[in-house]
């Protein structure tokens, strides 16, 4: 009987002795079932005490409900203190319970502790042992540690807001997703539970079965395994390793794609390549690159520089082949070279230099510009084709195939002025220690060579004809010719060989051409490639957020938003 006259009077009070202190009637607390009323003046001065009798305490406020086992309700505050087997219920999607709970109704704040969760249909459940739930602005927000669960992930952080309207998660400090398929382990990560797109705002790393991500601004998509990284990232992907400023994945696809300032390492072969845009297809074990493109591969302590406008990588490991195509070059220290394509088979070890297609309207004597041409150290060759053979085992070179309207030649060294020259069908060399020391030219061969005594005085020029001609080299230069089957020829005095008889026809001099060093194998195009804009790199593009705004505006005209920028592989295709 005692509690009923409590009850009643605290009814009456509500009703009408603090009317003028009461908050606003859209921002008071109400009571729809107070169970046990009582009052406590000594702990809790001014406030109405409720417990649960054969029902839960319910209070309600602004659209959500809270029920409890006890309440310390300060109604002229417009503040609740619920304890006990809290479950606040707001419409019909979201749900928190917890230990405890301290609602604020100006300002529509509600901080729970103790086994909280909170979640949101469909799917969406949090975790946490502290939490503050903002329903003025629909956001929560814990700083103790949390665990997200929805239809894919499980992810973990120790600080983490969500905002209930656009069902988006910011976590902060040791943020991780658990999926049986990967796992993520990032800084600072935005992370929508409708979508399941992550959003990586600091150092992170994507671990999958078969790849791993690192990068310090990107984007991921955990349903189908795919996104982008546009900040120091890093795919290790097969047995490669792709770095570029932007570099996008796929894995259901078996596709990686890079852009700006790539590199990427073949971990089996030990090559690298180098340039402005790339594609991996794993499937295929190949790559794909342009844009001031470089292959750089491990020669016998001394590394083969390979440039073309376009490279291509195909096959697994051990039956691997690398092509350049266009306006193809390739350097090392003590040999470089040109052609219109090469082509390195690793299996046979053969390197094949091929020449730029001859239009038939062009006359004999310009045919020579479109060949193959290499340099091994101040000797010229030419031919319609070349090839280069190494050894597989010890993949030292081992020789050299000069095929049709093959050339050698070389400035005279002392004269400055001439040059010796020799030709014939076909060119063979052989390399001991990957330095050329014989040359066995058959067929229609003709040689002129400039001799010179031992004081450097010229003794004449020799110009003959025969089948075929041997030459020994020592230290990359002529050391001894030798002729074979009747040779015809003799040595002149320079002054009985008028300057056009000095050269043998066919020849072009190339020696403008002629590779250096491993910047002179691109060309001036190569040097001035405009790189496209990588965007995002502060924040990447918030495709999720993009597309709420768009969504919002797309029946408004006036104010209707462009659709969202492009993503940085739809961009490097663009402009590809």
């Amino acid at each position: 009987m005692q509690k009923l006259l409590y009850f009643l009077l605290f009814v009456i009070i509500t009703n009408t002795g603090f009317c003028q202190e009461q908050p606003p009637e859209n921002k008071q607390i109400n009571i729809i079932y107070g169970g046990t009323f009582s009052k406590d003046e000594a702990k809790a001065p001014g406030a109405s005490i409720f417990s649960k009798d054969e029902r839960q305490v319910q209070f309600e406020h602004q659209g959500a409900d809270v029920w409890c086992d006890y309440a310390i309700f300060y109604q002229k505050e417009n503040r609740l203190k619920a304890i006990g087997n809290i479950r606040l219920q707001q419409g019909d999607s979201i749900q928190m319970t917890s230990d405890k709970v301290d609602y604020y109704g100006d300002t529509k704040l509600a901080k729970a502790w103790g086994n909280v969760i909170l979640e949101q249909t469909p799917g969406m459940r949090l975790e946490t042992d502290t939490l503050r739930f903002d329903r003025e602005k629909q956001e929560a927000y814990y700083q103790d540690f949390g665990t997200v669960i929805d239809s894919a992930n499980t992810l973990t952080s120790q600080i983490g807001r969500y905002y209930t309207e656009s069902k988006k998660y910011q976590f902060l400090d040791s943020v991780h997703i658990d999926n049986e398929q990967y796992t993520v382990d990032s800084k600072q990560l935005d992370y929508y539970t409708s979508s399941k797109n992550a959003y990586m705002y600091g150092p992170s790393t994507i671990t999958g079965e078969t790849y791993k991500i690192y990068c310090e601004r990107g984007f991921y998509d955990t349903k189908i395994e795919s996104g982008y990284g546009i900040k120091n990232t890093r795919i290790d992907y097969n047995d490669r390793i792709i770095e570029g400023d932007s570099v996008y994945f796929n894995k259901f696809k078996k596709f990686a794609s890079a852009t700006n300032n790539i590199v990427i390492t073949d971990t089996v072969n030990k090559g690298i390549i180098r340039a402005h845009y790339a594609e991996v297809f794993k499937e295929k074990d190949s790559v794909f690159a342009t844009k001031r493109a470089v292959a750089i591969n491990l020669v016998e302590n001394d590394s083969l520089y390979m440039h073309g406008d376009t490279l291509m990588i195909t096959g697994k490991p051990e039956h691997r082949i690398l092509r350049a195509f266009r306006n193809a070059k390739f350097y090392k220290t003590d040999m470089s070279g040109k052609s219109d394509s090469i082509h390195i088979d690793e299996v046979t070890g053969i390197t094949k230099l091929i020449g730029k297609k001859i239009d038939s309207t062009l006359k004999e004597a310009e045919w020579s510009k479109f060949h193959p041409v290499i340099w091994n150290v101040e000797n010229q060759m030419t031919g319609d084709s070349i090839h280069l053979i190494s050894d597989t085992v010890t993949e030292k070179l081992d020789s050299l195939k000069v095929l049709n309207n093959a050339f050698i030649v070389s400035l005279d060294t002392i004269s400055k002025t001439g040059y010796n020259q020799a030709k014939g069908k076909n060119l063979y060399g052989k390399f001991i220690e990957n330095e050329l020391r014989e040359i066995d030219l058959i067929k229609n061969t003709e040689v002129i060579y400039w001799s010179y005594n031992d004081d450097a005085e010229l003794i004449g020029i020799d110009k003959t004809i025969c089948s075929k001609i041997n030459i020994k080299m020592a230290n990359n230069d002529i050391e001894e010719l030798t002729f074979f089957t009747q040779p015809d020829g003799d040595l002149f005095p320079e002054a009985d060989i008028p300057p056009a008889s000095r050269i043998l026809k066919g020849m072009l001099w190339r020696g403008d051409e002629r590779i250096k060093t491993k910047d002179d194998i691109f060309d001036e195009d190569d040097n001035n490639i405009v790189l496209p804009v990588i965007q995002g790199i502060e924040n990447p593009i918030d495709i999720d957020a993009e597309e709420e705004k768009r969504s919002q505006n797309s029946s408004d005209p006036v104010n209707n938003i462009p659709p969202p920028k492009t993503t940085t592989k739809e961009k490097s295709k663009e402009q590809e």
